[in-house]
């Protein structure tokens, strides 16, 4: 793994098990689900493959167990994800997330962490050294742990890569990470986590509220597309309109087309306008893969 890389990814991989189901259960209620559908998941390995779809050659740099594990990667590889630097602990198994889809489209998920809450710092740099260069994008999410994410920020800064953060979910890092995000990528709920009570209990639409905390920041609102403000300027990002099957993976579909296209060195404009298609194409499909990729995608 000594040949130069323009995207790495740092995150997580996950074995998901998705029910469908007309609606959640309250507490203590009982309900019948429609049907059980599996994949490989975790937003390592979602935004890995998101990026490969739009026609990147990812690095991905993960752990997992040897339960799913060899299974995934070999999955991943056949979607053109380069996955020799993903671990194989054979001492505790696989990540593994459940998700419930209702008839709506929307999506509630449960994380168990398993092998990713094990990726240490030092396979990080390992996997990254001699890898990156001013050209380069490294991104990270936070289904690993946070001194991982740190590394990774950190091996960008010195290369002088670009470091891309989608703080998701939203854990206690250390702000001198989340500073280096160029840009820091958070949806509505995780920008009011961060926010606190500044936005009075509203979902946050403004990226520039939190820019003091990044070098840049792409907020993404839904189906109402993404929200962005660099130092420079703020522009919001219209989606288009298209029929919800499942929100599984949209925005690790959004993120990880953004990095790709970061890492042909689009600008952020051009990079934030085909995540938002990006989103919108894993919207109409079931988990959290994409659709078949066009000529137009792979441009």
């Amino acid at each position: 793994m000594d040949h130069p890389c323009r995207l790495a990814v740092v995150g997580s991989v996950n074995h998901d098990v998705s029910v469908l189901l007309a609606r959640r259960p309250g507490t203590g209620e009982t309900v019948f689900g429609r049907r059980v559908l599996t994949a490989v998941g975790g937003k390592g390995a979602n935004q890995a493959r998101a990026a490969a779809w739009a026609g990147a050659r990812p690095l991905l740099l993960a752990r997992v167990g040897e339960d799913h594990g060899p299974a995934m990667v070999e999955e991943l590889a056949s979607c053109g994800v380069e996955t020799a630097g993903v671990a194989h602990d054979p001492s505790v198994p696989s990540g593994t997330a459940v998700i419930t889809v209702t008839d709506d489209g929307e999506n509630a998920v449960i994380v168990v962490p398993g092998a990713n809450a094990e990726l240490t710092p030092q396979e990080v740099l390992e996997g990254l050294r001699g890898r990156l260069g001013a050209g380069s994008v490294v991104l990270a999410q936070a289904e690993v742990p946070t001194d991982a994410i740190g590394a990774a920020a950190r091996a960008a800064r010195d290369s002088g890569a670009r470091f891309v953060l989608n703080l998701a979910p939203v854990v206690p890092l250390d702000p001198e990470v989340i500073a280096l995000a160029d840009p820091l990528v958070v949806n509505q709920s995780e920008a009011a986590a961060l926010l606190g009570d500044a936005d009075d209990g509203a979902p946050p639409t403004d990226a520039g509220a939190l820019l003091g905390r990044a070098r840049s920041v792409v907020l993404t609102l839904g189906a109402g597309g993404a929200a962005v403000a660099t130092a420079q300027e703020a522009w919001t990002v219209a989606s288009p309109r298209v029929p919800v099957v499942d929100t599984t993976g949209a925005g690790d579909a959004f993120t990880g087309v953004l990095a790709a296209r970061l890492a042909e060195g689009c600008p952020l404009r051009r990079a934030v306008d085909d995540a938002t298609l990006a989103g919108a194409a894993a919207v109409q499909v079931r988990g959290a893969a994409l659709p078949p990729p066009s000529a137009e995608t792979r441009r």
